[in-house]
């Protein structure tokens, strides 16, 4: 199986590890494009690492950056195999680093952006055991008809989504948190009225409240 890796940063005081937050990039970019989010948010979030690995293969749509599946394809059930072949390498790392930090699940958050986003939906209900949350960015749910019945666990999830997104739409949003909150996950939303394809600061201001919570620190 591919091991992932990627730029790391903190804790800002530089003393133990007490939480770990992880970090899932966009299709196209790489670990550098959402690791520069930490120093904004580390300082208020003491004995809190990054890290935000690659994504396992080269994107196929641009001569640079990675992905952590294939979207040449998008009809759902091509999408749907290529983020079912991403979530054991996502967890694998996942297990991994908890184990080097000697913490448990209720110590992690992930954290993604659009394709990122994808996965870290994907990924989390499914785990044994509950991650602290999930804050997701731009992104969309999969799997959305056996969520219910796979999930094995159900972290509380933040989604935040531009209005004026023209690459994943808007509506993405509110699709994935009636799946979400059907299948008993808790999952608030905020809308960020005529933003595009990105993160902009209230959304990172939500997003650190959210950490904070989740990771109580």
């Amino acid at each position: 199986m591919i091991e992932l890796d990627g730029p790391r940063f903190g804790p800002h005081d530089g003393g133990e590890t007490t939480a770990l937050v992880v970090m899932l990039h966009g299709v196209g970019a790489d670990g550098n494009d959402l690791i520069g989010i930490a120093p904004m948010w580390a300082p208020l979030l003491p004995g809190v690492a990054f890290v935000a690995p690659n994504g396992p293969e080269p994107c196929d749509m641009a001569p640079y950056g990675y992905q952590w599946f294939s979207l040449q394809d998008r009809r759902p059930e091509t999408m749907l195999a290529g983020v079912q072949s991403a979530a054991p390498i996502v967890n694998a790392f996942v297990d991994r680093e908890l184990e080097r930090h000697g913490l448990g699940p209720d110590r992690l958050a992930l954290v993604g952006f659009s394709q990122g986003t994808m996965t870290a939906l994907y990924t989390a209900p499914r785990r044994p055991a509950p991650v602290a949350g999930v804050l997701g960015y731009s992104g969309a749910l999969m799997g959305a008809a056996t969520l219910a019945a796979e999930a094995t666990a159900r972290p509380p999830v933040m989604l935040v989504h531009g209005t004026d997104d023209q690459i994943v739409p808007f509506q993405a949003m509110a699709a994935a948190e009636q799946v979400l909150s059907s299948a008993g996950i808790p999952v608030e939303t905020f809308a960020r009225p005529g933003l595009a394809h990105g993160i902009d600061q209230d959304g990172l201001r939500l997003g650190l409240g959210f950490l904070k919570h989740v990771l109580s620190v």
